[in-house]
Formats: C-alpha cells, structure tokens, sequence
C-alpha cells in the first residue's frame, strides 16, 4: 500500500473514534463538576409578604439558572419546617441545609447580631454595604456565624423602614411607659430603656396580637407589607421614621458542613445571587411603598412624626446602650468600634452631598 495513502487515510480512520472520546468523556466530567445537589430552605417570613419571601424564590431561580438547574434550593415559609424565629437552631443542627432570616432575630443568643441586620440610628442601605464589603463588617460578621455553625451571606434589604402603627398617638416620651410594643432586635431593648415593654413577635403573628389586645403598637417593614398585614385596620398612627432601622439587611445562612461540601462555583453562584437578589428585594419596595402609602393614608392611616423629645432621648439612651452592652461584651465591643467608626464618617460624608441635595430637591418637589 502506497505509503502516503496510508497517512492520508488514517485520520479519516481514526476520526470517528477521536470525535466520540470528547463525547464520551464530557459527560462524566460535567456530573464531577456540576453534581446534582438539593437543599431546603427555610424562611423567617410568610408566603404573602412576596417581596421578602419572594427573595429567596428569586434566589433560587438565579441559583439554577446558573448551575444549569444542577444546585436547587426548594423554599419552605415560616412555620412550614421551622418556626419563624428559629432558622438558626435548625441550621446549626443540620434541620435544614440553607435559610433565609435576619440575623437580629437572635441577639438573646448575642447581641451581636443585631449589627449585620439592623441597630438604632444605623447606616443606611448604601453605608451598609459599604461597612460590609469594604469596612470589615463581612469579617466580623463570619466570626461570629462560624461559633454558631452557620456561614452567613448577606442577602436582601428593605431600606429605611417605618416606624409602627400605634392604637394611640405618641405625643411625648410620657406614652411610651408601660407600652407594649412588637419590636424586633437590639431596637427592643432600646425600647425598653424608654420605659416600653418591648416584645418579639413573628410577622404572621403580629396582627392577632394586636387584634387581642396583648400588644399596642407594632413595628415591621413599611408600607406595602403593612398594609398586606392588616394593621391599619386596629391601629390608626403611622408613625415615620423607624429610626431602629436605617436599612434592615437579611441573611442567606448555611450550615457549616453542607457549605464546606459545596463546589467552588456553587458556593460563587449563591453569593452572586445573594447580591442580586438584594437589589431585586430593595428596588421593587422602593417602587411598591409609595403606592402603598398613598392607599392606607387615603384610607384612614394616620401619618406621624416622632416628637423631638422622643427622639432626642432615643439617641442619648442608644449611645449609653452601646457603651454598656460593648463593655459586656467583647465581641459586640469590637464589632461597635469598627461599625462607629465608619458610621460617624459616612454620616459626616452624606451631610455634604447627599443630605444637602436630598433636603432641597425632596422639599421642592413637594410644593
């Protein structure tokens, strides 16, 4: 046979079996790759608040979307697996693999928490994610999920939030003795400084309680949620702002192992869509709440301000608060330092720019 027909005609011999290789091997890489992994999750909020909840629906559909529907999160509302308050306790115990929660939900376990979600006279929701991915916030943070077998990613954000529906009007810091207030977090105990009697409650049980009697007044997120809630229907004052919480930042929390067994580009997609997923939740409540403001105060919503007084004496009782739970506490004393420090500035930075333009444009409109 001529030699150089021999050549020639063994790629052409070959190719068949060249070509298939690639074919018969992808797929097994593909599977060691891009295993086939299924986790619960279990939210703090119900179904029908479908922004909050619904951010870890559009979780888990970015999640998919970017494993090739290999990694899927099936999302369970508060109550279903876990009860509301209790996403924590869960994830430490292996209950479930993943939750969706806010992490001052659990400042009875250390006041710390409350930090990475929301404290009295805060950061706003830019400041937030500033402190976090830039001023060291993320790192403080992960100590303290670590000692309890968690890694948190923080995952969605309501902005400024309102600041209650009370039974009756708030005039001065007098009607705040004895007052039972649904309040969540740090901002409770801040409260309870004020002469209030501060109580923790679940969103899905705040309505009968105030229906009941058994509380006075409650806080929780801002108008498009309050009004799927019912409250204006019991109590008529809304008051503004809720100055507990500036921003109110949630949480994506893991168990420990079930994190350490994920791939790398499993553990890169949560925390993309934990990102964006907290733009989605902040920008369709920026849309949604003036809406909905609109339609409870045109249906018999009360608009207040604090009293001056009320304020005043919330900012003197928070700083003597921090002081006090920092010297009590190493942990919170090192996350104060760090969140203060950059607090102050931001605040001193936004007074230039952001309050100056916000002052006057926000007025102006409004003539």
């Amino acid at each position: 046979m001529n030699r150089r027909s021999m050549l020639g005609a063994a790629p052409a011999a070959l190719g068949t079996s060249a070509l298939l290789a690639p074919a018969l091997f992808t797929p097994a890489l593909a599977q060691t790759q891009n295993p086939e992994i299924r986790w619960r999750l279990a939210s703090s909020f119900p179904k029908n608040l479908d922004i909050l909840y619904g951010g870890s629906e559009y979780l888990a559909k970015r999640v998919a979307q970017m494993t090739d529907n290999r990694f899927q999160l099936r999302c369970f509302a508060a109550g279903e697996i876990l009860p509301a308050l209790q996403v924590l306790d869960g994830l430490q115990t292996g209950t479930v693999e993943c939750g969706q929660t806010a992490s001052l939900y659990y400042v009875g376990k250390d006041p710390t928490f409350a930090a990475f979600t929301a404290i009295p006279f805060g950061m706003n929701m830019r400041q937030m994610t500033a402190w976090l991915r830039h001023g060291g916030g993320n790192e403080i943070a992960a100590e303290l999920y670590r000692d309890y077998n968690v890694v948190g990613i923080p995952f969605g954000d309501t902005g400024t939030q309102m600041g209650g529906w009370f039974r009756k009007e708030v005039r001065s810091l007098e009607d705040l003795s004895g007052l039972k207030f649904r309040i969540s977090g740090f901002a409770g105990h801040l409260f309870a400084k004020l002469g209030a009697a501060p109580t923790q409650i679940a969103g899905a049980d705040i309505y009968p309680a105030l229906e009941r009697g058994t509380i006075d007044a409650a806080e929780w997120i801002g108008p498009y949620d309050d009004e799927k809630l019912g409250f204006a229907r019991i109590a008529r004052y809304y008051y503004a702002p809720g100055f507990w919480e500036g921003s109110s930042r949630g949480v994506f929390m893991v168990n420990l192992r079930a994190w350490e067994s994920l791939p790398d580009h499993y553990r890169h997609a949560l925390e993309v869509a934990c990102g964006e997923a907290t733009m989605e939740m902040a920008s369709r409540y920026d849309d949604a709440n003036p809406k909905a403001l609109r339609r409870l105060v045109g249906g018999g919503a009360v608009l207040r301000g604090w009293p001056r007084e009320v304020v005043q004496a919330a900012w003197r009782a928070s700083g003597e608060l921090y002081e006090e739970t920092a010297a009590q506490n190493p942990r919170f004393r090192k996350m104060w330092a760090s969140y203060k420090a950059f607090r102050d500035e931001q605040f001193q930075w936004f007074r230039v720019a952001e309050n100056a333009y916000e002052n006057f444009a926000f007025a102006a409109a409004a003539r």
